[in-house]
């Protein structure tokens, strides 16, 4: 058994964290139960990036139940879990990853976890398609197919697409209906909050709220926002999305005209340097800065440093830069992913779709690689329909269906209306 961890000791509060989550993810229970009686993942290895928390980990497990062998490591040095590592390691899976790892840990881990050579991939944000085609090149031959589970990396995948030097297929999981309608909307909304409350304890009612971005990450966090009490404002590059806001009850305007308003601010956007320094020059004392897109690039804190005449540590996970006129300046979480620096990410629920959605389209990837081309992929509709459909049994809930007569007359176009 091969691993790089902080501390083995940690095992078994790993072990309470997963059994927790266990029993609020009724679809992965469903597929650890398929997995383990048809073996489809049997002498096949899969490498997963994704923050290394309690979800995650049950994920992993349902896999090796399937016959994989898996290797894993975390996605963001700071939402790894160090008790979640140590329960993997004993439960035979190789990890390298622990929390707070300096960036050349961080991608000596990254490096660990492609060793063994897999076949599939499973990534989020898209450091391990990056390695596969520069630096470990050498492995992408023996890489049948992945699945990418976030915006950015789904982003980073079309571009290599578009370009003509993606060298194996992906599924862009992020993309499907049961994904971004739920995870990135319901899931972000209410993990940002989390993050951004268990970190400050301070009130949202009242305050204004900046959200940068309106996509469906944006909207959830806008949303739970208002639901909190705040006045919320969203800042956009789209004009359609913009619309939206404004018809969802929001103030759309400006970065530059929110600066001074805003009292939280929250990037969601996938881009860089959306929040900088003629921004900070214009902020009020005491602001909040968080993050919720994968990289830390955001809310760019070069411009911090450059401006800040101290930096204080002024709580847990919360820096401060003094500006010159004594105005503060705090920065959460180091500027990187709030909701997993600052928490424990996505309610179980909602990542229960989202991996169940990863589990499938690995097996999918697995069962069709033969016929797919070097591109990227939709999560098959027949998947999305099928992780749709658990959940509601899940949850106790029959909804009707079409009758052989409505079917024909939605297909028709003679239909009448007598």
């Amino acid at each position: 058994m091969d691993y790089l961890i902080r501390d083995i000791d940690l095992a078994p509060e790993g072990y309470a964290r997963i059994n927790w989550v266990k029993g609020y993810m009724p679809l992965l229970n469903q597929l650890e139960r398929e997995f383990e009686e048809e073996k489809p993942f049997r002498g096949k290895r899969i490498a997963i990036s994704v923050h290394l928390e309690a979800k995650t980990a049950y994920l992993a497990l349902v896999l090796t139940k399937g016959g994989a062998e898996v290797a894993v490591t975390g996605s963001n040095p700071l939402s790894t879990q160090d008790p979640i590592a140590a329960a993997l390691v004993k439960e035979g899976l190789s990890v390298y990853a622990w929390h707070g790892a300096t960036d050349d840990e961080y991608f000596d881990h990254l490096n660990r976890t492609l060793d063994f050579g897999p076949h599939i991939i499973i990534d989020d944000g898209g450091d391990l398609v990056h390695l596969l085609h520069t630096t470990r090149a050498d492995l992408a031959t023996g890489v049948i197919g992945g699945c990418e589970e976030t915006t950015t990396g789904v982003l980073r995948l079309r571009a290599r697409e578009r370009e003509g030097i993606l060298d194996f297929p992906m599924i862009a999981v992020n993309d499907a209906y049961c994904k971004y309608l739920f995870d990135n909307r319901y899931g972000t909304g209410q993990s940002v909050w989390d993050g951004i409350m268990r970190t400050t304890n301070l009130i949202v009612a009242g305050k204004n709220v900046v959200v940068a971005g309106y996509g469906w990450c944006g909207k959830g966090v806008a949303n739970k926002a208002k639901g909190l009490g705040a006045n919320v404002i969203v800042t956009e590059i789209d004009p359609i999305k913009a619309i939206e806001a404004v018809m969802d009850g929001f103030s759309v305007m400006t970065m530059d005209e929110a600066a001074p308003i805003g009292d939280i601010f929250i990037t969601v956007t996938g881009c860089n340097k959306v929040i900088t320094e003629r921004h900070f020059r214009n902020m009020k004392d005491g602001v909040l800065l968080a993050n919720a897109g994968h990289f830390d690039v955001e809310v760019y804190r070069p411009d911090l440093e450059k401006l800040a005449v101290a930096e204080k540590d002024m709580r847990q996970n919360i820096l401060g830069y003094v500006m010159e006129d004594g105005r503060v300046l705090n920065l959460l979480a180091e500027g990187r992913l709030v909701n997993l620096a600052s928490g424990d990410g996505h309610p179980a629920e909602i990542m229960d779709m989202s991996f169940a959605l990863q589990a499938l389209s690995a097996k999918y990837v697995l069962e069709h690689h033969s016929t797919m081309e070097n591109r990227v992929y939709k999560v098959p509709e027949g998947i999305d329909h099928r992780v749709a459909t658990m959940k509601l049994s899940a949850m106790g809930i029959r909804i009707d269906r079409l009758t052989e007569e409505q079917e024909a007359y939605l297909k028709g176009w003679g239909s009448t209306t007598t």
